[in-house]
């Protein structure tokens, strides 16, 4: 009897991480509009949240974060919901700072994550991630990896709407920061995927393309883009 209820049990947690995990998928990869028209809305609302945030006389600990970061992920909309089990999914970009201190045109990448404990409620958020050095830049070159997993890539602390905490130390790899409507309670970043967006990369350049060669290599450029890239300090 012991053995059958804690195989129930564990059959029971495992559906509902199966649940979350589906709900992730649908958020992260939700607005099914045509891939032009995604990229370009997530291009001018990125842009919307890089003014918002940086001008925000409630975050003023976000511009001398991304004034020295060496990379930024802006996700316009990182929307959360849970009961019980958690998820939280939104697209964005990716746009890296160059020897020259120019910004790079933007890369397109989608951050999905699953939870379980006590939480309840949903939230949507826009959210800035500073990247500040080249190994945190490196880890998004790959199609996808775990914030907080890889040994190069540390999550700091997060900012007003996502956790409480600030820092002007610097002293980790990735700092993020948001503006939230909504009340959650539970959960977290931590281990959430960034999942490289090649649908998006390919529609926007018009190419097959690499986010290496977009935000490091520079062989992609989309004029599109220039309003947000100036947007950054």
């Amino acid at each position: 009897m012991v053995r059958v209820s804690q195989w129930s049990s564990k059959w029971r947690r495992g559906g509902l991480f199966a649940v979350a995990a589906s709900v992730v998928i649908v958020l992260a990869f939700a607005h099914p509009a045509s891939a032009d028209v995604k990229t370009e809305e997530l291009v001018e609302e990125s842009r919307f949240t890089v003014e918002r945030m940086l001008t925000d006389p409630d975050r003023p600990e976000v511009r001398p974060v991304v004034e020295k970061a060496r990379g930024v992920l802006i996700i316009p909309e990182l929307i959360k919901g849970g009961l019980i089990f958690g998820a939280e999914g939104g697209s964005g970009v990716l746009l890296v700072r160059g020897d020259d201190n120019s910004w790079s045109s933007p890369a397109f990448y989608t951050l999905a994550a699953g939870s379980f404990g006590l939480q309840a409620g949903g939230q949507v958020s826009e959210t800035i991630f500073a990247l500040m050095n080249d190994g945190a830049v490196n880890a998004f070159m790959s199609d996808e990896f775990k914030l907080g997993a890889d040994a190069s890539v540390a999550v700091g602390p997060l900012g007003a709407g996502v956790e409480a905490s600030t820092t002007t130390h610097f002293s980790k790899d990735i700092y993020a920061f948001s503006r939230a409507s909504g009340l959650f309670g539970g959960g977290s970043l931590e281990g959430a995927k960034i999942i490289t967006r090649q649908d998006l990369n390919d529609a926007y350049y018009n190419s097959v393309t690499t986010p290496r060669e977009i935000v490091l290599e520079r062989k992609f450029f989309n004029r599109d883009a220039d309003a947000l890239r100036k947007a950054l300090p």
